[in-house]
């Protein structure tokens, strides 16, 4: 059973930074796409910021130059830093894998990010 766990959120005043983590437990295929999603109250679920097993990154259009993903040696782990926070960035925050072999969608529980002015 694969199971993502978020870790990382919390209240920063705006200005500031938080690292959020996910980790991947279960086998999964190694050809996958991890990344980053958020939903702030009465708005759809957005991407943020995803990367590819083997492929270029990418980034939503409000967070290019203050967020960069990253993801760890053995791949199962995903990270975001969040720098220079700002208001609008307060949602709850989404691990997610994909998995192109078997195209199964995975998430993890949310983590809240909240960036107070």
């Amino acid at each position: 059973q694969v199971q993502l766990v978020e870790s990382g959120g919390g209240l920063v005043q705006a200005g500031g930074s938080l690292r959020l983590s996910c980790v991947v437990s279960g086998r999964i295929s190694s050809i996958n796409t991890m990344g980053w999603y958020r939903q702030a109250p009465g708005k759809q679920r957005e991407l943020v910021a995803s990367m590819p097993s083997g492929g270029t990154t990418k980034y939503a259009d409000s967070v290019k130059g203050r967020f960069t993903i990253a993801r760890g040696n053995a791949l199962n782990t995903v990270y975001l830093q969040m720098n220079r926070l700002k208001p609008e960035d307060t949602a709850a925050y989404f691990c997610n894998l994909y998995t192109w072999n078997d195209r199964n969608d995975y998430w993890g529980q949310g983590t809240q990010v909240t960036v107070s002015s």
